[in-house]
């Protein structure tokens, strides 16, 4: 996370998200027998064959109890205390896929951009990224995207209002899924009306708007699925449990008292839920990993790296960076500087954004590795679900790509207000490309042949869509203007 490593207990503490009803302790601590034995373990009453008998199937109901428990508390949490791979207190030194990308960029792009250089100033047309930005601004006095991303504020607050209902019984489950249901489906609908219809807003403004909307879609379904399993498994302690308890009481170590968790539900509070919709995760969790301290060096490292952006966007003026490079330098911008500088205000302790993608040497290792916390969030919250209900891998991860395309089609064609399917068959095409590759490349040549796949795919895409704007936009508007 940057200068220096933390050291002390809560750098490598792990905080377990507990529900009302019972104890609360840390792993090791509870000396409450399950099997009717007292604190120090000696037997009360009855014959030895009946305690005998009932120390057996009392350990054989607790063990599957505590994998129930445990289970449960896996589902939970998700997150750990952890450093971004490019903070120097990582202390990660592994970059030798960079170096397959410097080979592939000297010999094989500065060809074909020789043929492009020769091809597109004569016959195409030159894209400057500044004048686009520029296009798209249209009218800078007219925000509709601010106003739209301030409405989404309603969505939250009723879904915490559905939750609060649950956790008192005021409805079934099945009233509460039906009630997310429509609350989620409005998400996804609602920005979509307000940009199709409202003629001022721009196609910056959309996207910004819809990316707003989409990150708390899966965080509001993330929040749902994580207060469901905190009502089953208060629901299966109370069906074991011989008493119950108003507060969570908190076990001593070492005569002294431990830090109180947040249990459920008392975890549903606007602070709660406002800090989970501000964090940079995707994942609910009761009780998230916290750093001690907010550090003033690092937090003015990630902010003067976030305002180094526009410097170096006055730079491409005329346009000679590649795109892949504008790409590079984004994701260095957002996953490691903006979600590491608002991860230190809020002391998120999980800054494992990304891992090791530029090391890829398959196309499905990228796409894992790349953005840890949509990843994350789909093997949470969709992909192990899927195969709990029968279904195989090969299509769970089918499924999984399929979602991911239709979010990503969802982010382009809708702000630009035309559906070429350029971004959905990108991404579905990415399937048998991760056959190929992981069949008949492996080592440098996998790493290469990941790194082309960027190179070469995501500006093709782009330039698609640009075209197509362009002409649905401009040059139909000037042919008007002439006839």
């Amino acid at each position: 996370m940057g200068e220096r490593q933390e050291s002390g207990p809560l750098t490598n503490r792990k905080r377990r998200s507990t529900v009302s009803g019972g104890r609360v302790s840390l792993k090791g601590n509870s000396k409450s027998g399950g099997n009717g034995t007292s604190e120090n373990g000696h037997s009360h009453g009855g014959s030895k064959k009946a305690n005998d008998e009932k120390t057996t199937h009392g350990t054989t109901r607790s063990g599957k109890e505590k994998g129930r428990s445990d289970e449960g508390y896996e589902r939970l949490s998700c997150h750990k205390l952890q450093e971004s791979l490019l903070s120097s207190a990582s202390g990660y030194s592994n970059y030798r896929g960079i170096l397959n990308w410097c080979v592939v960029m000297l010999y094989f792009i500065y060809n074909l951009e020789q043929c492009f250089c020769m091809f597109f100033p004569r016959y195409g047309i030159l894209v400057d990224p500044i004048q686009i930005v520029s296009l798209f601004l249209k009218d800078p006095y007219s925000w509709p995207a601010p106003c739209l991303v301030f409405a989404s504020n309603i969505f939250a607050l009723f879904a915490l209002c559905i939750e609060k209902r649950l956790a008192v019984g005021s409805f079934s489950e099945k009233v509460g899924l039906m009630l997310h249901a429509m609350n989620l489906t409005t998400i996804l609908c609602f920005p979509v009306a307000v940009v199709w219809f409202v003629s001022s807003m721009t196609p910056v403004g959309g996207v910004f708007a819809l990316s707003i909307y989409t990150v708390l879609f899966l965080k509001l379904y993330s929040y749902k699925d994580v207060n469901k399993w905190c009502r089953e498994i208060r629901q299966a302690k109370a069906r074991t449990l011989s008493r119950s308890l108003s507060y969570p009481v908190v076990d001593k170590a070492n005569g002294e008292v431990l830090q109180a968790q947040v249990t459920y539900p008392g975890n549903l509070t606007h602070r709660d839920l406002y800090y989970f919709i501000f964090a940079p995760t995707l994942c609910y969790e009761l009780n998230f990993p916290r750093s001690p301290r907010i550090r003033k060096r690092f937090l003015l490292r990630r902010l003067f790296e976030m305002w180094m952006v526009p410097t170096i966007q006055n730079s491409m003026k005329p346009f000679k960076v590649p795109n892949h490079l504008i790409w590079l330098i984004f994701f260095y911008w957002f996953f490691h500087s903006t979600m590491n500088f608002v991860a230190e205000l809020m002391q998120f302790g999980d800054r494992e954004f990304y891992r090791d993608w530029w090391n890829s040497e398959t196309v499905t290792y990228f796409w894992q590795n790349w953005n840890i916390p949509v990843h994350k969030w789909c093997i949470r919250h969709f992909y192990k679900p899927i195969l709990k209900k029968g279904v195989n891998k090969w299509t769970a991860q089918t499924a999984v790509f399929f979602a991911s395309a239709f979010f990503h089609e969802y982010l382009v064609s809708v702000p630009l207000k035309m559906f070429r399917l350029w971004a959905f068959m990108g991404m579905m095409a990415q399937i048998p490309l991760a056959w190929l590759v992981g069949r008949f490349l492996t080592g440098n040549y996998g790493n290469a042949a990941v790194w082309i796949s960027l190179i070469i795919g995501q500006p093709v895409a782009i330039l698609m869509y640009f075209h197509d704007y362009y002409v649905l936009n401009y040059e139909e508007s000037q042919v008007a203007e002439v006839a």
